[in-house]
């Protein structure tokens, strides 16, 4: 049989089902121009010869490049998933041990969404998430949503921090049509995974940058939530001016799986800065002489939150030694 074979992206995955839409070129993503929900895809499933023997982690996953035969039907078969540039990973603790679930292949970035008001801002989860994505290596953008609840000024004394770190912190409103460019420009020929506390306004956003969008991201992330993850449902929503966005709930019970307390410091960039300055090579940053970090935190170069932050995970992080 002459099978026809292209590269392609997944865009989504559901019971062993994949949808792939196929790279013409040397593209990073199938869509050019005008990008439209439910664009042409070629439904695939995975050969089974790259299913044999046991495996510790998801074999492919949403946002996976890969090469595919096509059937004379007009179905294809995954030949080959290329290697992955980074992923979203999650540890899933199974019988025969800890299984590596795969939420998203190959993100160029993390979009964070907090509100600025109503709901009041859970800076720990924002640190939080913000430590995951350096740990997984994800460059990470915060979007401080709703500033107009509040004004530019006291939203700046929220996030402004964040910025002096080196986050990119881009300040929105849907209702006011704040920063809507700006993030329109940040989302852009990127494959963007979509991270945030429920009521902060995501969908109200996205449907603010494309109409219908947010109302996709709604019905996903519903659809999540109510456990249809465990049929491995997930997708990528195609951006009118190229590229994807992804909504991940699963940032919220995304473990620190691998990092040992001595560790986390390098998850910190503003703590990470400094380690080299402290007079114990082993210290923790909490009580020891001649720490930089505590030294920095006293004469407030150190933001006060994002050190009670690290505190908190490290306590945490020991606890579970």
């Amino acid at each position: 049989m002459n099978e026809k074979k292209l590269q392609g992206l997944v865009i989504k995955s559901q019971s062993g089902f994949f949808d792939v839409s196929p790279l013409t070129s040397n593209d990073s993503f199938p869509m050019k121009g005008k990008a439209k929900m439910g664009a042409e895809t070629i439904s695939c499933q995975l050969r089974g010869r790259l299913k044999q023997g046991r495996h510790k982690g998801d074999l492919i996953a949403v946002g996976d490049r890969v090469r595919i035969s096509i059937l004379p039907e007009g179905t294809g078969m995954i030949e080959e998933v290329l290697p992955r540039e980074r992923a979203i990973v999650r540890m899933d603790p199974r019988p025969r041990g800890v299984y590596r679930q795969i939420l998203l292949a190959n993100p160029d970035q993390a979009l964070f969404v907090f509100a600025c008001a109503s709901p009041t801002p859970r800076m720990r989860m924002l640190d939080r998430f913000l430590v995951i994505a350096e740990q997984q290596k994800i460059p990470a953008v915060i979007v401080a949503n709703k500033v107009d609840l509040i004004g530019q000024e006291a939203a700046e004394k929220i996030f402004g921090h964040y910025k002096k770190i080196g986050y990119r912190v881009i300040y929105t409103s849907a209702e006011k049509n704040i920063g809507i460019e700006d993030l329109r420009y940040a989302l852009r020929k990127k494959l963007s995974a979509l991270a945030g506390p429920s009521g902060v306004g995501k969908s109200s956003l996205m449907n603010t940058i494309q109409p219908g969008l947010g109302l996709a991201v709604s019905e996903i992330s519903k659809a999540l939530d109510r456990g249809t993850h465990t049929t491995n449902f997930r997708q990528l929503l195609p951006l009118e001016d190229g590229g994807y966005v992804a909504d991940t709930p699963g940032w919220k019970s995304l473990a620190l799986w691998d990092t040992r307390p001595e560790e986390l410091d390098g998850y910190f960039p503003e703590i990470a800065t400094l380690v080299a300055q402290c007079r114990f090579s082993d210290c923790t940053h909490v009580h020891e002489p001649g720490c930089a970090v505590l030294d920095a935190v006293r004469n407030g170069k150190l933001h006060p939150e994002r050190f009670n932050s690290f505190l908190r995970m490290r306590d945490g992080l020991s606890n579970k030694r």
